[in-house]
């Protein structure tokens, strides 16, 4: 499974928020050996360490930015209707990087918010 690390900090620079991200993620390295990635701006931090399962490929890579550049989210977990939720969000135009189950939440959240995204989504999950 998959291991996801953040918090928020407006005290501290940039790249002292970035070392004690990347510390955190050194010790969830067995959570996710395939890959890993960091985000830090304006006083939040979100990390990733990644197992990959659904999609080998790296256009699952996180933290991940939505098509519209205005969320950046780290996901673990599986959204079970994820095919169909996909499928809904390409006929409305969207176009995908990958085949990943990440990237359906971005791009559900963005237009619509938070909690009507999850609503539609039906699986076991969490996410920043």
């Amino acid at each position: 499974m998959c291991g996801i690390a953040g918090f928020i900090d407006l005290s501290r620079s940039p790249a002292e928020n970035a070392a004690q991200l990347e510390a955190m993620l050194a010790c969830i390295v067995h959570r996710g050996p395939d890959d890993h990635g960091a985000w830090v701006e304006d006083g939040v931090a979100l990390g990733f360490r990644r197992l990959s399962i659904v999609d080998l490929s790296t256009a699952g890579h996180q933290p991940m930015i939505s098509a519209s550049g205005r969320l950046v989210m780290i996901f673990n977990g599986e959204i079970y209707n994820y095919p169909a939720l996909r499928d809904g969000l390409a006929a409305a135009g969207l176009v995908f990087r990958g085949p990943s189950d990440t990237e359906v939440l971005p791009e559900l959240i963005d237009p619509a918010g938070l909690a009507a995204a999850r609503s539609r989504c039906v699986g076991v999950f969490a996410l920043a």
